[in-house]
């Protein structure tokens, strides 16, 4: 059993780092300036995410759409999703295939692209239902997804088509691999913060404190994870390798900001949100100080962000309906 799971479990061959996407994000150099673009279907889109051709993709989960955007036209592209999906996370493979966890429906549904274009979508049911979460890539075979409302964390391997799940508790919600292959998840409800083993698959967790309300995580370059703490406003950076909290940072605007999504450039400095504030904070590890962005639009609901291959930040504002850039 431990000689199965260890081969289940292989970490990826490239590790992207920042949210485990498939592109390895590049290095954050921002002069401040802040872009955006307003979605065509602003009905709760959420989750961007890079591909390998620099395009951004996003969930556009009220609306039932997959959108596309293209930073060298700044133009949007939309498509239909299969009844009931209601998407919330979303990632491409190096292949160009995107996959969606299907929230509405208990589903991870697989669309190949060819020619720019969307070919014949596979939904793939879930082995419980529940509600599919954040997705990652592991840069190999395997995707990972939290299912929240089924208690469950998935790995589904594209090869086989099979989904293995395993036991949680308190709703895992974010989601992140360490270069070992371990698989660490946020417990918001709990206040914890659990990890997959990658050698046994036993699941252990990590007490962040009463109040904590963990969102979301994110893999460095220096195989540590940044986990967001939304009911207390602090940054926690953890020791993949020894599973212990290495050192938790008040954020900016504390409590009152109610950190939100997180995600790591290529030189390991920490990006956040503050969703209590419109603000975005880029965090330097090394002299232990924030820069802070304010962004143009009020009540942005921003729930995930990304760095693509030139620093970039993308974020989604769910409740504004603007897809914006720092740069």
């Amino acid at each position: 059993m431990r000689t199965v799971l260890s081969l289940l479990l292989l970490p990826a061959i490239v590790h992207a780092g920042g949210s485990n996407y498939t592109v390895t994000p590049g290095v954050s150099q921002p002069a401040g300036k802040v872009s955006e673009w307003a979605v065509p279907t602003p009905k709760f889109a959420r989750d961007p995410a890079a591909a390998p051709d620099g395009k951004v993709y996003i969930a556009v989960m009220h609306g039932n759409k997959l959108a596309r955007f293209d930073p060298a036209t700044q133009k949007f592209d939309e498509w239909d999703l299969p009844e009931g999906t209601r998407p919330h996370g979303l990632v491409v493979d190096e292949k160009g295939t995107v996959w969606m966890t299907g929230n509405g429906n208990g589903t991870l549904l697989e669309i190949p692209f060819a020619n720019g274009q969307p070919g014949q979508m596979t939904a793939h049911k879930t082995l419980s239902g529940g509600s599919p979460h954040t997705i990652i890539f592991d840069g190999r075979n395997a995707l990972w997804f939290t299912n929240q409302s089924g208690n469950k964390v998935t790995r589904f391997d594209r090869a086989a088509k099979k989904m293995t799940d395993f036991d949680t508790r308190d709703g895992p919600y974010g989601l992140a691999m360490d270069q070992q292959g371990n698989v660490w998840f946020c417990q918001a409800s709990g206040q914890r913060v659990g990890r997959i083993d990658a050698a046994s698959g036993k699941v252990t967790e990590i007490d962040l404190g009463r109040g904590s309300l963990p969102r979301r995580i994110a893999a460095g370059p220096d195989n540590t994870l940044w986990v967001v703490r939304y009911g207390d406003g602090k940054l926690t950076h953890i020791d993949a390798k020894t599973a212990k909290v290495i050192k938790s940072y008040d954020t900016p605007a504390g409590e009152s900001g109610k950190p939100y999504a997180v995600t790591v450039d290529g030189a390991g400095k920490v990006w956040m949100n503050e969703i209590g504030t419109d603000t975005v904070a880029l965090f330097d590890p090394a002299s232990e100080k924030f820069r802070v962005f304010p962004l143009p639009t009020k009540n942005e609901g921003i729930r995930k962000m990304i760095v693509d291959a030139k620093g970039r930040l993308w974020y989604m504002g769910s409740h504004s309906g603007k897809l914006g850039v720092v740069e």
